[in-house]
Parts: C-alpha cells; structure tokens; sequence
C-alpha cells in the first residue's frame, strides 16, 4: 500500500470518519477545548512528579514572541501554523514516549496526538523540499482516479494540487525539529502544551474567524 494511503487510513480507523473529514479550524477548536487550562494542570502537572522535565529539542519550544519575530520577518500566516503543527505535534509525541502503558495521563496524550495526527493531513499538502504530497478523503463519486478503495463509501488518498510554499526559514527549522541534532532543553510538560495552547490561540483566532464566531 502507497505510504499516504496508509497514513490517511490510520487517522481514519483511530479517529473515525467524523474526526477526519473535518477541517483546519475544526481541528484546532478540537484542540483547544482538549488543551483547557484544568485539564492541563491535572495531566501535564498533577499525574507527574514534581518538578519532572524531559529533554526535547530547542526547536519544540514555540513561543508567542518566537512567532511574532518571524512575523516581523514577513513569514506567511500559512506557514507559522504549519510550523506550530510540527512544534506541537513532536512535544506531545516526545511526552507520549515517556509515558508508561498505564500511566493516568497517557489516554490524554493520545487524543492530543490523534488531532494532531488528522490535522497533519491538512498540513501534507505544503510544498517543501522535496514536494509532498496532498492526501483527503473524498466522496468516493468524486474521486474515480484515487489510488486507495473507498473505505465505507470514503475514497482516500486522492491526491490534490499543493496547497501552498512554505517559508524558506520555516522549512529550515522544521528540518532542524526533525533531525535531533539541535540542542536540547529541559522543559516541564505543562509548559510544553502551555506554549501550545498560546500560539494556537495567536495563529487560529483571527484565521478561524472564531472571534466572530
């Protein structure tokens, strides 16, 4: 099976269809709602030791003030929020590597992982280098060409034209997020998923329209 293929068909036997046909700001209002300030403060504080921290990646720890400095360098909207997707998603990742099978929190972390998993497939569609590329579900009357079968009457994997150029400084540092060759810092969970919550609200507010919502 194509690699894309099987990427899409994992979102959708975790999530469900309903989860992953929605889009962007659905997503990240998922999100939002998962990252509340008390359920925060129960599984990324209260279920650790105190003072626990884990190693990650100095590139995993997106701020506000990082974000407004790459606006001030005329970065684009679009890929500040693909930069946030990979910041997050690799912190939640790395929270969910150490924690244990049966720890109180884990089953938390993975339905953070899970969105971000299905909000990745919005994001497959930026163009970096090399190209990716873009993987939906679609009606499966409207997708005769797709390369996987219909799954319940889904058809996946169709692919679409690229959605949009990511910044040449954001594909660096999404590079050096991935390589594991950056420096490290200790962080506290809590504050990993707190810089995530912030930055979302910066980036998905004005985009999503929710403001007016």
């Amino acid at each position: 099976m194509h690699q894309g293929c099987a990427a899409v068909l994992c979102v959708l036997a975790v999530l469900g269809l309903e989860v992953a046909a929605l889009g962007e700001c659905e997503l990240a209002r998922l999100l939002q709602d998962k990252l509340r300030y008390e359920m925060r403060l129960q599984y990324m504080k209260h279920n650790f030791p105190i003072d626990y921290t884990l190693r990650v990646q100095h590139e995993e720890v997106l701020r506000t003030a990082n974000v407004t400095r790459l606006r001030d360098g005329k970065v684009s909207e679009a890929s500040l929020r693909y930069l946030w997707f990979h910041a997050c998603s690799q912190a939640v990742l790395h929270i969910l590597e150490v924690l244990p099978e049966k720890h109180p929190s884990r089953g938390y972390t993975q339905e953070l992982s899970q969105l971000l998993d299905a909000l990745g497939v919005e994001y497959s569609g930026y163009r970096q280098n090399p190209p990716l590329a873009m993987w939906v579900q679609l009606p499966a009357n409207a997708a005769p060409q797709a390369l996987c079968p219909p799954v319940d009457g889904i058809a996946v994997a169709h692919p679409l034209s690229l959605q949009s150029d990511v910044d040449a400084v954001v594909a660096d540092l999404v590079k050096q997020l991935h390589s594991g060759d950056s420096r490290q810092k200790a962080v506290r969970p809590k504050a990993l998923l707190d810089n995530c919550l912030k930055v979302l609200r910066m980036l998905f507010g004005a985009h999503c329209r929710w403001d007016s919502a």
